[in-house]
């Protein structure tokens, strides 16, 4: 029950304009977490925190896991990560290849909505050049 509520909670809150909360790793460009924040949503780039890149796979999870954001990604080992343990609980793997990062932030901007509405009650979703798929 407490699981349903929370998730309750978080539709009502997304409903409200409070937005998602997201953790951007390091393969990805820190101006993908400004574009995030200028959408409304909470977002923090590796290079905010304290180890900035350097930090670890697992302390993002861990991350991810305390403030209750969802990690994206191009990094299969959280993909493995996710599969094999659940961790990070929510993850947004960025399947795209090398792509220009103004064409990034569009096809992300773009695909927003549909992003957030997925998580509300998926926990892994893939965003391709061409294709959002939402993984049970």
């Amino acid at each position: 029950m407490f699981g349903v509520r929370r998730a309750a909670e978080r539709r009502e809150e997304r409903r409200k304009g409070r937005g998602v909360k997201f953790v951007v790793d390091a393969q990805l460009p820190r101006r993908l977490a400004t574009s995030l924040r200028t959408l409304g949503h909470d977002a923090v780039h590796s290079l905010d925190l304290p180890n900035a890149n350097r930090t670890s796979d697992s302390e993002i999870a861990r991350l991810a896991v305390t403030d209750d954001r969802i990690v994206i990604s191009k990094d299969r080992d959280f993909v493995d990560s996710f599969v094999l343990r659940r961790c990070p609980k929510k993850l947004l793997w960025v399947t795209t290849g090398n792509i220009h990062n103004d064409a990034l932030l569009k096809l992300v901007a773009a695909n927003l909505p549909a992003i957030t509405a997925a998580f509300t009650d998926a926990s892994f979703v893939e965003l391709g050049p061409s294709s959002l798929v939402i993984h049970e």
